[in-house]
């Protein structure tokens, strides 16, 4: 099984550490190949860098030809769009750790970088039916990027938030919102005693067992495939 993952933002050495969690959880079977667009933004913060990044993301699907798609944005970046390209399953981390979560715990948290992002993580979570499950969407205030600098205190500033998730939310479990924090789930989930969810792996194990199940892509209603049309400019090249 080759599941690809796609990193919508350009920071190879955040894909590589997303690569790196997602081997880490996967069947011996499963061959993980992590990449992201040469061209976009360097991190994703907000609606502006999402629209910027989705061209990227779906060459890239393009390119790779996989069993299975995970998109490594906790926005679920493309997500409807990369679905249309493509009739291998294509899953969303962010939508995977919701739906993980649920399974373990009656109301869960979400801890994510920014403040910026916390309506997206909403909306996706009403447009999933996972909003009535989710305690409260928090942010720690740490920028992306800041989760690769070794010298940052983003590792404290997200556990302040899990202790003040679980006192003021009254939360069973935390979902991890970003794909940079894939590295940190073990350790917290130690630390403050109850689940924690990152994306990336609840992405691959899915990926996993969607694709042992034999299953595809719905080609019905909105995920049907694109009809074929001119893209001028830019795109023309990158035309579905």
């Amino acid at each position: 099984m080759r599941i690809v993952i796609v990193n919508p933002n350009t920071t190879a050495s955040m894909t590589a550490k997303i690569g790196a969690a997602a081997q880490s959880v996967a069947g011996a079977g499963t061959e993980v190949i992590a990449v992201n667009p040469p061209d976009g933004p360097v991190s994703i913060e907000g609606y502006v860098d999402e629209a910027y990044s989705v061209p990227g993301l779906l060459a890239e699907i393009r390119r790779q030809p996989a069993d299975a798609y995970i998109i490594a944005c906790f926005d679920d970046t493309g997500l409807e769009a990369a679905r249309c390209v493509t009739e291998s399953p294509v899953i969303g981390i962010g939508e995977a750790a919701f739906h993980i979560a649920s399974l373990l715990a009656g109301k869960f948290s979400v801890i994510t970088t920014l403040s910026r992002s916390i309506p997206a993580i909403e909306h996706n979570l009403v447009k999933y039916g996972l909003d009535r499950r989710c305690a409260k969407v928090r942010a720690a205030e740490v920028p992306v990027l800041e989760l690769e600098d070794p010298t940052s205190d983003a590792a404290t500033r997200i556990a302040t938030e899990i202790e003040q998730a679980k006192a003021a939310d009254r939360c069973e479990a935390i979902v991890l919102g970003c794909a940079g924090m894939a590295d940190l789930a073990a350790s917290l989930s130690r630390t403050h005693g109850l689940p924690v969810i990152d994306g990336v792996a609840a992405a691959v194990e899915l990926a996993e067992s969607v694709v042992a199940l034999g299953l595809k892509t719905s080609r019905l209603g909105g995920y049907a495939p694109p009809r074929a049309k001119p893209y001028t400019g830019r795109f023309a090249r990158e035309a579905p």
